[in-house]
């Protein structure tokens, strides 16, 4: 029998979803990271960035490291804005109930994409 995804432990779509209204309620506020946002549909993102978390977590992957390099490649996202979305996105799965170890290795997944979003 194979073993379930946190994906699929998490409740899948649906949870994720949950999860990324809340990373953006933070991230909305805060000074560093929330300009970012200051003129685009977050709807489009909050559906882009739902399916990337999914893709963290074990479930589809929508996103190739070439796709997420060009999507970022505009920003200029230094390691400090980096580690403050990993803090918020920690947080919002810690909220969501997920368990540390599950945290710690999703936070792992998206430390691994680091060097193609920051400059």
């Amino acid at each position: 029998m194979a073993e379930r995804t946190l994906y699929e432990k998490y409740g899948g779509f649906s949870q994720v979803s949950k999860i990324v209204l809340s990373f953006y309620d933070t991230l909305l506020d805060n000074d560093e990271i929330g300009p970012f946002f200051d003129d685009v549909d977050m709807s489009r993102i909050v559906d882009h960035q739902t399916k990337f978390i999914a893709s963290l977590l074990g479930g589809p992957a929508s996103y190739t490291d070439n796709q997420l390099r060009q999507l970022h490649s505009h920003l200029t996202i230094t390691d400090a804005h980096f580690d403050e979305l990993e803090g918020v996105l920690s947080g919002a799965l810690l909220q969501h109930g997920m368990a540390d170890e599950d945290v710690e290795a999703v936070v792992a997944e998206f430390e691994k994409r680091r060097p193609l979003i920051v400059r």
